[in-house]
């Protein structure tokens, strides 16, 4: 009777939902972009093979370098895949990185048999610590490095002896490391040449050293080695100097050379934005000040901010006329329109600002800022006059009211921290210009109220900001705003000009309010 027997609803239920979990997760290990990237992976093991098998292709010898190549390979692969996983669904990012790897491990190999020199190795091992500290960050650049450098020994160890093969990793990591150390940014063009001038002297001291300790060889045998793996470092500095702009390309990434270029008044988007909403030009360049004092406060990038905040409402060039700081004492454009339509043409301004980016080919991590600054919010001007010509159209009768979700942004979020911050001090600097009197106090409050609504809002979700962080942001807007606004002494009159009466003074004032 045991197969007559009733099951309860609830446990059926309990069991579909069990079965539809380990579905799911089957279905995320076997989706396209774990099938290509595992692909991309066995084609970057595949070429590492090859190349390292080179001259001799006897299979007792592949096989044991195919083990050894697949086992670091995936080592790096799940590296990649906890450290910057985002490498992981951008394949062509991937592509990047594999074809560089597997560039300069081949430049190593025939560098290396056609010289019988393991300066190469050097020289590739510092160009992959260089290119990668430029394209993601310092930690990351020292893993996959480090990864690069096991690779370089298996290159040069059918050469070189096994405990001589140790000593190049040691020299290879004296150059990486102090090259991942060293270049945080590039803010200067000389920057190249320092940091890789003292990769060279790194480099010198540890392969003098380890030549001493693993040879008998003369001092101007071990000079010379030495200075074969300095010089060769050297000339990395100077090659990536010149191949920067293509390394940029490559990545997609902006570097701080490239943001201060773009900071140029005279970039064509800046002058146009001057010329044609110039105070929204006037607005931007204040939002940058900000953003950028915000972000240092943090330890984010403040030129990456302060850059983004001038381009961030390029959009409103084309309609300039509608925006209230380039209405310039005219009447509002706005009072003969609805607020649906009024709507449409503020929002416009993103949608603007991001054809015209790609017009003037912005790099990337600037167009963010554009599509980013105000996120989803509410225009809360006009959603409050729909609600009202609602009310007024229905004369007391119940009608459908504006939806919140018909006058919002249509996104996205904020994804960097500096993207977010650009957003509160736009918000932040609006709602302060709108204050009668402005005080320190008063800049504090409206500052305090703007992020605390902008978090209640969900809009910081997508950047990983905490209280703290925001905390810390606040506090440096309002001190950047307070000293903007600050007061001022009124101007002594001549002791010959007459004062003005109470009743004359009080006339002048309400002249003025009108």
């Amino acid at each position: 009777m045991g197969f007559w027997k009733k099951t309860s609803p609830r446990r059926s239920q309990v069991r579909k939902n069990i079965s539809a979990e380990r579905f799911s997760r089957i279905s995320q290990l076997a989706n396209t972009d774990s099938l290509i990237s595992s692909l991309i992976l066995l084609l970057f093991i595949v070429l590492c093979v090859l190349i390292l098998s080179l001259p001799k292709a006897n299979v007792l010898e592949v096989i044991p370098v195919a083990v050894i190549v697949a086992l670091i390979s995936s080592a790096c692969a799940l590296y990649i895949n906890h450290f910057q996983k985002r490498i992981t669904t951008n394949h062509a990012r991937a592509l990047v990185l594999v074809g560089l790897f597997i560039l300069l491990l081949a430049t190593t190999k025939l560098g290396v048999l056609s010289t019988g020199q393991t300066f190469w190795a050097t020289g590739t091992a510092v160009t992959t610590a260089v290119i990668m500290t430029i394209a993601y960050d310092q930690r990351f650049a020292i893993g996959m490095s480090t990864f690069y450098c096991l690779f370089a020994c298996l290159a040069v160890k059918p050469i070189e002896a096994q405990l001589t093969g140790f000593y190049l990793f040691l020299t290879m990591s004296a150059g990486v490391t102090t090259c991942c150390f060293c270049l945080k940014e590039i803010r200067t063009r000389i920057k190249l040449l320092q940091v890789s001038t003292l990769a060279a002297i790194a480099v010198f001291i540890i392969a003098a050293a380890l030549k001493f300790l693993s040879q008998d060889l003369s001092p101007s045998e071990i000079a010379r080695d030495a200075a074969f793996h300095a010089g060769i470092t050297l000339v990395v500095g100077v090659l990536i100097q010149g191949l920067l702009p293509l390394i940029e390309k490559a990545f997609r990434i902006a570097t701080s050379m490239t943001l201060l270029d773009y900071s140029d008044a005279n970039q064509r988007l800046l002058k146009r934005l001057h010329m044609e909403a110039p105070g929204t030009f006037s607005h931007s360049l204040l939002i940058g000040s900000i953003a950028e004092a915000a972000a240092e406060a943090i330890g984010r990038n403040g030129l990456l901010s302060r850059v983004g905040a001038y381009y961030h409402d390029i959009g409103k060039i084309n309609k300039a006329g509608y925006f209230v700081e380039n209405e310039l004492g005219s009447a509002s454009r706005h009072k003969e329109l609805s607020p649906t339509m009024s709507f449409l043409i503020i929002v416009g301004h993103v949608k603007d600002g991001i054809e015209m980016a790609k017009e003037y080919k912005l790099p990337s991590v600037l167009r963010q800022f554009i599509e980013t600054h105000h996120g989803t919010t509410l225009i809360e001007h006009f959603y409050n006059e729909a609600k009202k010509q609602q009310t007024k159209n229905s004369k007391g009768k119940t009608g459908d009211t504006p939806s919140e979700s018909e006058f919002r942004y249509p996104g996205p979020k904020p994804r960097i921290k500096e993207a977010a911050i650009v957003m509160l001090a736009d918000t932040a600097e609006s709602a302060v210009r709108s204050l009668s009197e402005v005080t320190p106090t008063k800049i504090e409050a409206v500052v305090h109220n703007m992020s605390m609504k902008r978090l209640q809002d969900g809009q910081f979700d997508e950047c990983d900001m905490s209280l703290r962080e925001l905390s810390q942001i606040e506090a440096s807007i309002s001190k950047t705003l307070a000293a903007h606004y600050h007061g001022r002494i009124a101007y002594p009159k001549p002791p010959d000009e007459p004062l003005e009466t109470e009743s004359q003074n009080e006339q002048r004032e309400q002249k003025n309010n009108k």
